[in-house]
């Protein structure tokens, strides 16, 4: 196939996708994957707690592949532990040769937020035909981001079992965990994925600055996400309007007494400037960002006195609002979590605590993984502490400052 038809098909094929059910964006794959010579194509998402790559099938039809090793009933391959997890994990290509054949999983992404793998069985492989797949493999992410936000087969595709109500408001309003620049990477992860109730996380990119927001509402249940809600919506309203770190404190804080009364928040709002480095942050009764710096956490750097809680209503609107300002250096990282990461508890009453959480952050930084990747193994971590059910949401926002 010349480069001018492939050029066509992919066209095609996403002309096509505008008019096709969500659910069927599978069989336009395959569709493509035959008329490039391969034997199969599938697309693998990521769960929404990032252990497993769901393949998404069309509805009605049944994925008969049998791989004994890794792969249960439902076709899944974990992302530990699989080469097609290694190719999510990586964000790289990853292949391998049996039975006459070759598979190859190549990484698909939104920008740089992981999103899954796509799958590719061929009888070769020459570097035309991989660029091709690559093609493919980026088209097939646009259309399935793309359909995601209208669409209960993708949804229900990364799920593996019901959420909650308060869960299901709560990740309706969360950006995508992580987005980024040739200059600034950030990304977050949050738990329990299934009932997460007063947590939440914003961050946005605009005229050469990061906004970051990590909220958590008092208690764990429908008010409590009904509290985050309303304080994410205050902040981007606040924010979109052109006002300042403390414009939002305010703006939050009046939104939560008139809407969500006697329901306390505490919160980080926090911008970034990327061109000097510069982080400005308001902590409203929020445990203190940490500074990772190389292979070290910076104690106490971001840690300022403590202010009120937002919610305490009219008796304390007139409380003080302070913009901390620090100047961050090429590679530094700054890291926000809710109070639910330091206190998640193992059964014997060990707590995972502040330095645990430094030194994983440290080791990953050391071994020279991604945020995104850092973040995903960080929280599975503190699930497997407490041995699977946290007792309160843990939120983790990781920011890093990368100039070239």
């Amino acid at each position: 196939m010349k480069d001018a038809e492939y050029g066509s098909l992919l066209a095609r094929i996403l002309e096509e996708s505008h008019q096709t059910e969500p659910g069927q964006l599978p069989v336009l794959v395959e569709r493509a994957a035959a008329a490039l010579g391969l034997r199969s194509a599938r697309i693998l998402l990521s769960d929404i707690q990032q252990h497993r790559l769901v393949p998404l099938i069309p509805p009605g039809r049944t994925d008969e592949r049998d791989d004994r090793h890794h792969e249960p009933e439902d076709g899944a391959l974990a992302v530990d532990g699989t080469l097609a997890g290694w190719a999510y994990r990586t964000v790289s290509m990853r292949l391998s040769q049996s039975e006459g054949a070759l598979k190859v999983w190549l990484p698909l992404v939104d920008g740089i937020e992981r999103i899954g793998v796509l799958e590719i069985v061929c009888d070769s492989l020459d570097p035309a035909l991989l660029e091709r797949c690559k093609a493919l493999a980026d088209l097939s992410a646009l259309v399935v981001v793309s359909r995601t936000e209208y669409s209960d087969a993708i949804l229900q595709t990364v799920r593996s079992r019901p959420m909650s109500l308060a869960a299901e408001m709560v990740w309706a309003f969360l950006p995508p965990r992580t987005l980024g620049t040739g200059r600034v990477t950030s990304s977050a992860v949050l738990e329990p994925a299934y009932e997460i109730g007063g947590d939440a996380f914003d961050h946005s990119l605009m005229d050469g600055r990061l906004h970051l927001s990590v909220v958590d509402a008092m208690g764990h249940d429908l008010a409590s996400g009904l509290a985050s809600a309303v304080a994410m919506a205050g902040c981007r309203c606040a924010r979109r309007a052109g006002q300042s770190l403390d414009g939002i404190a305010v703006t939050v804080d009046e939104a939560l007494g008139r809407w969500i009364p006697e329901r306390l928040l505490t919160a980080v709002f926090a911008d970034l400037d990327l061109d000097g480095g510069v982080f400005t942050w308001i902590n409203c009764g929020h445990p203190p960002p940490l500074l990772i710096r190389g292979q070290h956490v910076i104690t106490g750097a971001l840690q300022r006195e403590s202010e009120l809680p937002l919610g305490l209503g009219p008796a304390h609107a007139d409380a003080p609002r302070t913009v901390h300002t620090a100047h961050l250096e090429p590679g530094d990282r700054v890291l926000i979590h809710t109070d639910g990461v330091t206190e998640a508890h193992s059964p014997d009453g060990d707590y995972f605590g502040e330095q645990r959480l430094a030194d994983h952050i440290v080791r990953a930084t050391a071994a020279g993984e991604k945020s995104p990747e850092a973040l995903r193994r960080l929280i599975h971590t503190i699930l497997e502490h407490q041995h699977g059910r946290l007792d309160d949401d843990a939120t983790i926002v990781l920011a890093e400052w990368h100039p070239p």
